[in-house]
């Protein structure tokens, strides 16, 4: 019989992260250009004290909930694809499990195509001008390389080790140069320019909460060799809070003092390029982690391919889906990318609001083929966010137009936001939904 890792417990003897190694590997994460072009998003609909604003309460309530799914990977042993298989039953289970590995895709892609913009914007800025088509093959081989080494030695040799290094050194020298220009030019022209009102706070709020979102699926995958379930949680929640606000703010920052182009922003910094080619070393790890727990979640589904076989399948197909995927420019990606963060927050948020309901404790243990009452909570949770938020993700990447009669709720998610009311009402009612199964 096969033997399924990702549905199995990770037993103690192989458990050999720890505190540290949950801060270094979440603040790498926490860190790259994607990031900050979200945070370069948040402007002009917002002021710069709103976006900070945004920025602090998005942050604080994504990296919590992003430890609490971390708590349970540790405390388990399961990996994220086992966490949804027994929160919502085996066989329905598979739908979210091909969501999660396409969303993947998806980050990896996006990956791939900032490492070989920013990767053109170095070498022209040295007088060398390569095509975009070896750029990206440059990027794919690197990932596909990197995803024929075991998880823990990468996580403890090269972010431990290395990357760290290179991110703090690159968002240290950003931002001093940063302040610098700041106080030039007045702090008072940076906080007193408003925004256009083109995003509510609460829709800016979810923009923010959707990038620690877009991780929740993949925590477990490492928190499952921790150690300590207190120590992975403080670890990651913490590592992960620092870096994701502080990549937000200089996306915000980047964008008042040097232009809507994050990248070119970045470029026009003293020693600009050195920094963003830091940057985009230690962004490598975001693409490998992206590959590294598709791999895993397919391996769910096909156990009969390894996690080491997987990764550099799919780091293949991720590479010839950026030369096939046409970007005509900065706003266009800028664009795609924020439709896609919001198109994963109602398909996650809601889920794990699912997940965090069945391992409370307080519903039946036992897994069905169809856990009917957590998967009820999750269509509702799905329905729930994307109402709220207008069905904006669904309307600009497929076309969807919402009926009149649902704008009273998607003005109540204008002023409240869609992350917390569908969490809350998909853990509410999977709980809900539990007890009453286990009567």
């Amino acid at each position: 019989m096969l033997n399924n890792q990702s549905l199995t417990p990770v037993a103690a003897n192989d458990r050999s992260l720890d505190f540290v190694d949950f801060a270094a590997l979440w603040g790498s994460l926490g860190v790259g250009l994607l990031v900050m072009l979200a945070g370069a998003a948040l402007l002009p609909a917002l002021s710069v004290g709103q976006a900070f604003g945004a920025i602090a309460a998005g942050t604080v309530f994504g990296a919590l909930l992003l430890g609490a799914v971390g708590y349970l990977g540790a405390k388990t042993g399961l990996s994220s694809a086992g966490l949804i298989w027994r929160s919502l039953g085996s066989r329905l289970a598979f739908v979210p499990i091909v969501l999660n590995v396409l969303q993947l895709l998806g980050w990896a892609l996006f990956e791939i195509l900032i490492m070989r913009d920013g990767l053109a914007l170095v070498l022209k800025g040295q007088g060398f001008d390569v095509s975009a088509l070896a750029l990206t093959l440059v990027a794919g081989l690197v990932l596909t390389a990197l995803l024929t080494l075991a998880m823990t030695g990468f996580v403890r040799k090269f972010i431990r080790g290395i990357g760290l290094s290179l991110m703090l050194l690159a968002l240290v020298w950003l931002t001093v140069h940063l302040v610098l220009k700041g106080y030039a030019a007045g702090w008072a022209m940076v906080f007193d320019k408003p925004g256009d009102g083109s995003m509510s706070f609460a829709a800016a709020v979810d923009l923010v909460i959707a990038l620690p979102i877009s991780w929740l699926p993949l925590i477990a995958d490492y928190t499952r060799y921790g150690r300590s379930p207190a120590r992975a949680f403080t670890g990651s929640a913490l590592g992960y809070a620092i870096a994701n606000g502080w990549c937000f703010a200089l996306g915000v920052v980047l964008s008042v003092l040097n232009g809507a182009d994050m990248m070119a922003g970045i470029a026009l910094v003293p020693l600009g390029l050195g920094a963003l080619m830091l940057i985009l070393i230690d962004e490598m790890d975001n693409g490998y982690s992206d590959l590294y727990s598709a791999s895993v979640s397919g391996h769910s589904l096909v156990p009969q391919l390894s996690v080491r076989v997987l990764g550099p399948i799919l780091a293949i197909f991720a590479t010839a889906l950026a030369i096939l995927v046409r970007v005509e420019n900065f706003g266009d990606f800028q664009t795609k990318y924020v439709d896609f963060l919001y198109l994963i927050g109602a398909v996650f948020v809601p889920l794990f609001g699912v997940v965090l309901a069945y391992f409370s404790g307080l519903t039946s243990a036992s897994v069905r083929p169809v856990m009917w009452g957590g998967a009820i909570a999750w269509l509702i949770g799905v329905v729930l966010y994307e109402a709220l938020s207008g069905f904006s993700s669904l309307h600009n990447i497929f076309g969807f137009t919402a009926p009149e009669l649902l704008k009273p709720i998607s003005d109540f998610g204008a002023a409240w936001g869609a992350s917390l009311p569908s969490l809350s009402v998909a853990f509410v009612l999977a709980l809900v939904f539990g007890l009453l199964e286990k009567r």
